[in-house]
């Protein structure tokens, strides 16, 4: 009873106190698994559906442009050359519209937002653990849990081998989730007052974060775990930090830039360890050009070109490129040549432009310079985004969950900074 009690805790007004639980526990299970997490947030989206009824869904313009990019979803899939994969891929896109309306509810106050940045730094801590455990002790699945509603598979050495996966399939997915809780985890660590006992375990699980994300080996890990130090500090420290982070990453950028003279870059390369600036400049890797990025971002925007108003289908990506390649892909790496080839060019602006300026609103508002739960929430949103530019990870679903309700949280802020402005406009007397 007295946890149930400290869940319903700053629990936002207007919100039964049961979503907020579900809502809660569905963060921390989310990393562990889909089907729980997923669960559990789609059980607070439908009490809260249920509390203020689907009628004022239409009160926010941004949802009716979503209803907009709904109907030419569906009518790109009716033209779709992938069959039933381009209805399967609908799931990716329709149920997150409904649940980035309904929870901006849970996360409309800063002590909301405050400990939902908490359930999902806590849920991180067992990705860290099976991930430290299969690259030092050996560790393998499948474990199988809870009459296996939780089964984590992992490979003993990391997958692919060498690069930490933990209990992800992947390890570009496992750093996909690294990379939006490492903000979130250092905003805890700045969050006050702590003394330092408190602080100690939060500190200790930062530099297992850190070194987890090293060992994903995951070039966008490695630029978030850099970008989020400066976007979490906030534009008061860019004066001094930011010519710091240069300066220190100087021999990196001198050791992969093409260009460079040699003598130069041999020194900076004997300054930088061997695993860093090969796996940047791609030469660990000796593999067809066909497989590369700059291949499948060519044949991505060609075939755009070929079908703009309502692409191919979702998945279709594969098949083409298979047919045209030899190789096999299963998305071209980058979010708005996936979203233009498979639904076409309209989807594409609309879509884009909602997180765009939910962001910008947000920003408006004073969200990167707010506190240092508020400033974490926006950096892990604009890291998960920038991953999207070379990788795809919102096809795993715990992924997709964590990105629409980290947008969810910066509406959220948005319209209850505009409306706080708004109540002290009408309150201030009139000169």
């Amino acid at each position: 009873m007295g946890f149930l009690s400290r869940l319903h805790g700053h629990c936002p007004a207007g919100v039964p106190r049961w979503g907020w639980v579900a809502v809660q526990l569905g963060l921390f299970f989310l990393a562990s698994s889909a089907l729980l997490g997923g669960a559990l947030l789609v059980a607070g989206l439908v009490v809260v559906t249920w509390r203020k009824g689907f009628a004022t869904y239409g009160s926010d313009g941004l949802n009716w442009v979503l209803l907009l990019v709904a109907g030419l979803l569906v009518a790109a899939a009716t033209q779709a050359v992938s069959g039933d994969l381009a209805w399967w891929g609908l799931f990716n896109w329709l149920p997150f519209f409904w649940g980035f309306w309904g929870w901006q509810a849970y996360l409309d106050t800063p002590e909301a937002r405050r400990r939902c940045s908490g359930w999902l730094v806590a849920g991180t801590v067992p990705v860290l653990l099976t991930g430290l455990g299969q690259m030092v002790l050996g560790w393998q699945g499948p474990w199988s849990m809870a009459g296996d509603l939780v089964i984590w598979h992992m490979d003993a050495g990391g997958n692919p081998n060498g690069r930490l996966s933990g209990l992800f399939d992947y390890a570009t997915i496992t750093a996909a989730w690294l990379a939006l809780t490492w903000p979130l985890l250092l905003a805890c660590l700045l969050r006050p007052p702590w003394i330092w006992q408190q602080r100690a375990p939060v500190l200790l699980l930062v530099v297992a974060h850190g070194l987890c994300l090293w060992l994903t080996a995951s070039r966008n890990a490695w630029a978030t775990a850099v970008l989020a130090v400066p976007l979490v500090l906030g534009p008061g420290t860019w004066a001094w930090l930011l010519p710091l982070l240069l300066l220190a990453l100087l021999p990196v950028v001198l050791a992969v830039l093409p260009g460079v003279p040699a003598g130069l870059q041999e020194l900076a390369r004997s300054a930088v360890p061997d695993s860093l600036w090969q796996r940047l400049t791609d030469q660990a890797f000796d593999r067809p050009v066909a497989t590369t990025r700059l291949s499948q971002w060519s044949a991505a925007s060609q075939l755009v070109l070929e079908r703009p108003w309502l692409g191919w289908g979702a998945a279709a990506f594969g098949m083409l490129y298979s047919l045209r390649s030899g190789f096999s892909h299963g998305h071209p790496h980058n979010l708005p040549l996936d979203l233009g080839l498979s639904f076409g060019a309209p989807v594409t602006l609309l879509l884009l432009a909602v997180p765009l300026w939910v962001v910008l609103a947000a920003v408006r508002h004073g969200m990167a310079t707010a506190s240092p739960t508020d400033r974490g929430w926006l950096a892990a949103f604009l890291l998960l985004a920038s991953i999207h530019a070379t990788d795809l990870p919102y096809y795993d679903a715990r992924i997709n969950m964590a990105g629409w309700f980290l947008l969810a949280g910066l509406r959220a802020y948005g319209l209850a900074a505009s409306q706080r402005r708004a109540t002290l406009t009408a309150d201030s007397p009139v000169q």
